[in-house]
């Protein structure tokens, strides 16, 4: 049974930081590209940063940039979104995302709340 479990959301005052993970199981981890995609309150989902299946290319939107930094441990089936410098305007529930050639696969999400 494939799963993709996000953790480390929560409350943060803006200018603070979080890190979330994303454990993968049931699937081969190594063979997939893994995103972090956000949907904000009343707006449409978006991708955050993508890394590549070794980890060895990444990518980001403009508005984290800087700031976000992905990364994984495929030893551990385990992806990660360092988030650094916080605003308000982060605040959405965070998506794990797996990206295969023929199958992909999404997680339950996790709350991100910027506000003081």
């Amino acid at each position: 049974q494939v799963q993709l479990v996000e953790s480390g959301g929560g409350l943060v005052q803006p200018g603070g930081s979080l890190r979330l993970s994303c454990a993968a199981s049931g699937f081969t981890f190594s063979r997939y590209a893994m995103c972090w995609y956000r949907q904000p309150p009343g707006k449409e989902r978006e991708l955050v940063a993508i890394i590549s299946r070794t980890g060895g290319s990444t990518n980001y939107a403009d508005s984290v940039k800087g700031r976000f930094t992905i990364s994984r441990d495929n030893a551990k089936n385990t992806v990660y979104l360092q988030m650094n410098s916080l605003k308000p305007d982060d605040t959405a529930v965070y998506y794990c995302y797996a990206n295969g050639v023929v199958d992909d696969y999404w997680g339950q999400g996790t709350q991100v709340t910027v506000s003081s």
